[in-house]
């Protein structure tokens, strides 16, 4: 058969998002995305021979509805669950047969199937096969299901062959599954269960290393989408050991306890990790105690920063606004917080019940949820009744704490703040990007310099003699430049 795998795109077309890193393209004149979704080259890891399989993927790509494909595959996810829609009914208007899988259709099963032939729920690796078999011989069950999780030691790594690499900024790699905790915004656990499981170390290396031949052994950015990759410390550990040598350039997520753990920490540096994503999620003990996020009401924040920073590892958190014990106050404190803590680049998203979430099931319940559009489940727009004030103070309130946090005094003020205890330099990151890009970053900074936009002329004028230091980052300028230009858009 010709099976299609296809990855709707992340909000419209022309839609600004706080993740999808298109300001590259803007900056840089470059077509590339920041990353794949790592079950499409899954799907085609476990697809038998004989089979011809090509992706789709709208980030990059248009999807070709006139290839012939006998089978179409869609990843879908709840932001973009209308988008993957849409492109499930244009193919079988056309009789092609359409699965729906992850972690939308699994806690949706009945709406999925709407737009679809088949449905997978939850992991595929023990159906897929199974699937295809019934597909050629005209036999399609409406929804597939493994009857357990699966063994990550006994599966292929993902086939990213039939990816368009050169197109992606970063490779995405998962070391485990599954998450002992149980956050009420979150349905991780729900979907991949609540027991560890790992890969083994010679699984990874071989994985990474072809990830690096595939780059011509050039040093590459590797994202680990491990919910929390010291979740198992004993394997994480040995991981770490093994990466040591290997020359990468690797973040990850990680429960904000890594700051205890000390030696974890100079494991993690001395194998190339640059970056952690920690979930803060708020700066109210009350609404951690109400998103059941016992591990972070037992540590200090700023504390647990200065620790983990003083690995030379750059914290990247995640706050979240909304939760029941914000009031109009919460806005000030949390960007006081940050301010003062001086989180470079904090990611703030506004409290989305997804499907499938101890939360959504509790405002639905209590009649809280406005919105089943899953295309305004975006993490920037107000679906839900909120406690403590309207969902339009919400929003509100929302836009001015990114807009001051991504402001370009503040921006500016925080890379001063790095730049003077020489942050990069004392962790021995240099920054890969070539000179080449740096001379076409600069040009492209000149060429703004006259706009309107008087802030950002300001703030060129202060950067454009820094662009040729090895030692300031000029991928996390592009970063931050990006989430002004996301703050101040008008379109959030």
């Amino acid at each position: 058969m010709k099976i299609a795998l296809v990855i709707p795109r992340n909000g419209s077309e022309n839609e600004k998002s706080f993740y999808d890193y298109k300001f590259f393209s803007k900056f840089l004149f470059t077509k590339k995305y920041f990353s794949y979704l790592l079950a499409v080259p899954t799907l085609a890891s476990l697809t038998p021979p004989g089979h011809e399989v090509r992706v789709f993927d709208e980030n990059i790509e248009d999807v070709d509805y006139s290839w012939g494909a006998d089978l179409v595959g869609i990843s879908v996810r709840t932001i973009f669950a209308v988008r993957a829609y849409s492109i499930a009914d244009r193919f079988r208007s056309m009789g092609v047969k359409v699965v729906l899988g992850g972690i939308h259709p699994s806690m949706c099963t009945e709406e999925a199937l709407l737009h679809a032939d088949a449905v997978v729920v939850g992991e595929a690796e023990h159906v897929w096969a199974g699937l295809l078999d019934d597909a050629e011989k005209g036999r399609l069950k409406k929804v597939y299901k493994a009857a357990e999780k699966i063994d990550l030691k006994k599966q292929p790594a993902p086939a990213r062959d039939v990816l368009s690499m050169s197109r992606y900024f970063s490779d995405i790699v998962q070391t485990t599954k599954g998450c002992p905790f149980q956050c009420e915004f979150c349905s991780v656990f729900a979907f991949d269960g609540k027991d560890i499981r790992s890969k083994t170390v010679a699984q990874l290396l071989s994985e990474i290393k072809g990830i690096n031949r595939d780059a011509g052994f050039k040093k590459k950015s590797i994202f680990f989408a491990d919910d929390n990759i010291i979740s198992d410390r004993k394997f994480a550990r040995e991981f770490f050991q093994s990466l040591k040598g290997l020359n990468l350039n690797w973040s990850c997520q990680a429960s904000i306890n890594i700051a205890q753990d000390t030696e974890m920490l100079r494991l993690m540096k001395e194998a190339g990790c640059g970056a952690i994503l920690v979930g803060f999620e708020s700066v109210s003990q009350k609404n951690l105690a109400a998103m059941d996020k016992k591990i972070n009401q037992r540590l200090d924040y700023a504390e647990a920063i200065k620790k983990i920073q003083s690995h030379g590892i750059l914290v990247h958190g995640s706050f979240i606004l909304g939760y029941d014990f914000d009031t109009a106050e919460s806005f000030d404190e949390l960007v006081a917080f940050i301010d003062e803590s001086k989180l470079l680049m904090p990611l703030i998203n506004i409290l989305t019940p997804f499907p499938g979430t101890k939360l959504f099931q509790r405002f639905d319940e209590a009649g809280r949820i406005t919105d089943k559009d899953w295309s305004r489940y975006d993490a920037k727009t107000v679906v839900f009744k909120p406690a403590l004030m309207t969902a339009e103070e919400l929003h509100k309130g929302y836009l001015s704490v990114i807009r001051r946090v991504y402001s370009f005094d503040s921006i500016y003020s925080k890379l001063k703040h790095y730049w003077s205890i020489d942050f990069w330099k004392r962790s021995n990151e240099v920054d890969p990007i070539k000179f080449k890009y740096r001379l076409l970053f600069a040009l492209r900074l000149i060429s703004l310099l006259f706009s309107a936009n008087t802030a950002r002329s300001k703030f060129i004028l202060k950067i454009l003699p820094k662009v040729f230091n090895p030692r300031v980052r000029v991928s996390t300028i592009l970063t931050l430049m990006a989430y002004n230009d996301y703050a101040y858009s008008g379109r959030v």
